[in-house]
């Protein structure tokens, strides 16, 4: 039985980074749902959020994220990544975009103070990037696309993670074993009738780790990107927040400036105050564009965005393009301290799958690539210092176990919209039990026997288990915090700034060790 150093699952920027800082000493696998090149990290528009400027430093930094986060942040962890962007970033100095001195052009962004965004192609950031690690991926990653992960094998007397049971395109099924496992799976942006996000976040890593024990934390934390490109009452993809650092204004069909009067900081206010302000020009039958009237050559300064335009038939000639507000980023997830490390040994979680405190309840824009980053190169250290222990197991194929009815499956179009209509931009106590009370109806927490399921039902149950998890971390909020606006609670509650809303390890049995796998650390 082959088993691997290190077993990845995910393949975004902070998989990458991990996979080649870790060194030509180690067995590495990478297992990936789609393909290398398919997911969010690839559709990164903005850019890498760093202090470099001339008039900038990492303090600033520090405290713009504070502020994003509405204070819910773990205040040493923004020190720790933030600190080390400037470094972070010089390994791809060479990809990104410079002015004619040679110096890094510098774009301002939303909640920002100084200018900061590093870019890269200039809307093209998170391709380049991926290409960049890509092409300097060290020969002993072995990379497994089409391959859906969806259960982690566990070693319950150690409340040890030894490896992961996936199914590739024909739903055979395949075991994978390693030393440090860890889910690079991105966030769950697809639970949302209107995203930014790649058809594959649909929240499988959180749903995995939940189930086999893990502890979940801040899951009402969701970030609705203000900007998504919307022709037909349908999201076609996202409008960088760049555009409005560029000059781009909100304004309704009768040029009626959208952010006027509603914060200090207009079009470049957080995320949250701009997207429950389009919000509600939407919900009383106004439509919301942005003018791009005033930035020149927009289509050099944006090549992709100018392309996704013209696709859907928007003549950029007239200066306006269509809005509306998506979910766009997960600031909860699986909780871990700053290396990754989850509740469970040999388990660890990096990128957006994770919580590790940085974000807080809001992300500052841009410092999503920071975050994956640092993550990848910090969890590589730790694991070249601590190579890890063989996980032992056997598996032989046998009759399905634990088999029971199966559970019945909400239709993935209408979770998408009620998702976006209960547990959306604004929530409320009526809302939020009533989609507590559709989704209890599934009984997603009584399935046993995964193996029995087809790819496509797995990612329902993971789609509907997520559902449920933030749908019961909003509940528990009574306050209105960042990316979390409860109607019937619309301020901030001092007393609840730090508090973190974490979901305890799943009671039941899926995850637990199969009888057919004996497992056993060898120390």
């Amino acid at each position: 039985m082959e088993i691997e150093d290190v077993l990845i699952i995910g393949s975004g920027v902070a998989a990458l980074q991990l996979a080649s800082k870790l060194g030509t000493d180690f067995n590495v696998k990478v297992l990936t749902k789609s393909t290398v090149r398919h997911g969010n990290s690839l559709l990164a528009q903005g850019g890498v959020a760093a202090a470099v400027g001339l008039n900038d430093g990492p303090e600033k930094h520090v405290a713009d994220t504070l502020e994003a986060g509405r204070f819910h942040n773990d205040e040493s962890v923004v020190r720790e990544i933030v600190h080390d962007g400037p470094g972070l970033i010089n390994t791809f100095f060479e990809i990104f975009d410079k002015n004619q001195e040679g110096r890094l052009q510098l774009g301002l962004e939303g909640a920002h103070s100084e200018p900061r965004i590093i870019h890269s192609g200039g809307d093209t950031t998170g391709k380049n990037m991926m290409e960049h690690l890509i092409g300097r991926m060290p020969r002993n990653v072995q990379v497994e696309e089409d391959m859906f992960t969806y259960e982690l094998i566990m070693d319950q007397s150690q409340n040890r993670c030894i490896g992961v049971k996936s199914k590739d395109q024909q739903g055979v099924l395949h075991c994978f074993y390693g030393r440090h496992i860890v889910l690079a799976t991105g966030g769950c942006g697809q639970l949302y009738s209107f995203t930014s996000n790649a058809q594959t976040a649909t929240g499988d890593g959180i749903a995995m780790a939940y189930l086999a024990g893990a502890e979940v934390a801040d899951m009402e934390f969701i970030q609705f990107h203000p900007t998504l490109l919307h022709i037909n009452g349908a999201t076609k993809g996202l409008i960088s927040e760049a555009v409005r650092g560029e000059g781009a204004v909100l304004v309704t069909e009768d040029g009626k400036p959208v952010m006027e009067n509603v914060h200090e900081l207009k079009d470049l206010a957080p995320r949250h105050i701009v997207s429950q302000k389009i919000f509600d020009c939407l919900k009383s039958g106004q439509r919301v564009f942005l003018d791009i009237s005033g930035i020149s050559q927009f289509s050099q300064r944006f090549p992709s965005i100018t392309a996704m335009c013209e696709q859907n038939g928007v003549r950029l000639s007239e200066g306006r393009i269509p809005v509306a507000p998506g979910s766009h980023f997960l600031m909860g997830g699986i909780k871990t301290d700053l290396t990754g490390r989850t509740s469970i040994d040999g388990l660890y979680a990096i990128g957006e799958v994770a919580c590790t405190g940085f974000h807080g309840a809001n992300r500052l824009a841009s410092n999503s690539l920071l975050e994956g980053l640092y993550q990848g190169k910090r969890l590589a250290h730790w694991i070249r210092a601590n190579k890890g222990t063989d996980p032992l197991a056997q598996w032989s194929v046998m009759d399905p176990i634990n088999l029971h009815k199966k559970v019945k499956f909400p239709e993935v179009q209408m979770l998408k919209e009620r998702m976006m209509t209960h547990v959306g931009i604004v929530r409320s106590k009526a809302l939020l039990e009533e989609q507590k009370q559709w989704l209890d109806q599934f009984r997603m927490n009584e399935i046993r026997g995964l193996d029995t399921y087809s790819v496509r039902e797995l990612t329902t149950i993971f789609m509907g288990i997520t559902a449920s998890l933030m749908t019961e971390a909003a509940l528990n909020r009574t306050e209105s915090r960042g990316g979390h606006f409860r109607s019937d609670f619309p301020f901030e509650d001092d007393q609840k700034w730090s508090e973190k809303t974490i979901i305890h390890k799943y009671k039941g049995e899926v995850g637990e060790t199969h009888e057919h796998v004996k497992a056993s650390l060898v120390h």
